[in-house]
């Protein structure tokens, strides 16, 4: 009989945060498996440029650990306000981008993308 060790990844999703405004997000990787991938998303004032929009091909859940942010969802009149602990699930090809984060201190995401079987 032969066993099969899996490894036990461990990390601290407030570890290695920005001081203040950063001139980039952070993107940290944190799992990855067939169909589906988490990651922590720091943001520290950034912004999606006007007149860009994400427009992904995976179902996105997202959650906000720390911070506030904006979010504005394409075809929606009002700005999305989040705060720590409010989640949403942005479907496939939903338009939307971040019209603005909190800086200091830094807004945390964790992210959950979910690939859309074809």
């Amino acid at each position: 009989m032969t066993s099969n060790p899996k490894t036990v990844d461990v990390g601290n999703l407030f570890k290695a945060l920005p001081d203040g405004q950063s001139d980039e997000e952070i993107f940290d990787q944190l799992v990855s498996l067939p169909g589906a991938r988490i990651e922590r998303i720091v943001s520290a004032g950034q912004t999606t440029p006007k007149g860009d929009w994400y427009d992904q091909t995976d179902d996105e859940w997202v959650v906000l650990l720390a911070g506030a942010a904006r979010l504005q969802i394409d075809g929606e009149t009002e700005e999305r306000n989040l705060g720590i602990g409010d989640w949403l699930l942005l479907p496939a090809h939903c338009r939307h981008r971040v019209t603005w984060t909190q800086s200091s201190p830094a807004t945390v995401w964790l992210a959950i993308h979910i690939q859309v079987a074809s």
